[in-house]
């Protein structure tokens, strides 16, 4: 199913089951609320999507724990969970996602490859982070991190 076919289902899914969701995004620059927002009616789920591109914009912004990035480095997963766990408590939403990580093509080091993302799902129950590794032009990973969030809604109905 086409990318926007399976944005415009999940938002109709979310919208009868009054979910909302709020989104905390570091290396994807936005690029996953502006896909949720190319649908009407996506204000009916989505409350909120924050570029925090920087380290000080996750403290700032998102209120990450300036000594958890000191100590584990931006793109890992107490950090994503902290973006995906503070985003939905500030926003009072069903559903908070965080994301970081490297879309290169440079910045990378042996112990975080170009590539590397870490993708935060908290939710009243849970909350916990997700790694991945994509090979693939900056675009691409975009991309590829849209898709790991829609497979995580789309399974969060079911």
């Amino acid at each position: 199913m086409e990318i926007l076919e399976r944005i415009k289902k999940i938002i109709h899914n979310f919208t009868v089951k009054k979910i909302k969701i709020a989104i905390a995004e570091s290396c994807t620059g936005g690029f996953v609320s502006h896909m949720i927002t190319n649908i009407s009616g996506a204000s009916k789920v989505f409350e909120r999507g924050i570029v925090c591109y920087s380290n000080q914009a996750k403290i700032d912004l998102v209120g990450v724990d300036p000594n958890i990035i000191e100590k584990y480095g931006a793109v890992s997963d107490v950090v994503v969970e902290q973006l995906a766990k503070n985003i939905r408590l500030n926003s009072k939403v069903d559903i908070g996602i965080g994301i970081s990580g490297i879309a290169g093509p440079t910045g990378g080091t042996p112990e975080k490859p170009i590539g590397l993302v870490f993708i935060g799902f908290s939710t009243e129950i849970e909350t916990y982070a997700h790694k991945y590794n994509f090979t693939a032009d900056r675009i691409t990973f975009k991309k590829l991190v849209l898709e790991k969030i829609l497979e995580f809604l789309e399974q969060f109905l079911r």
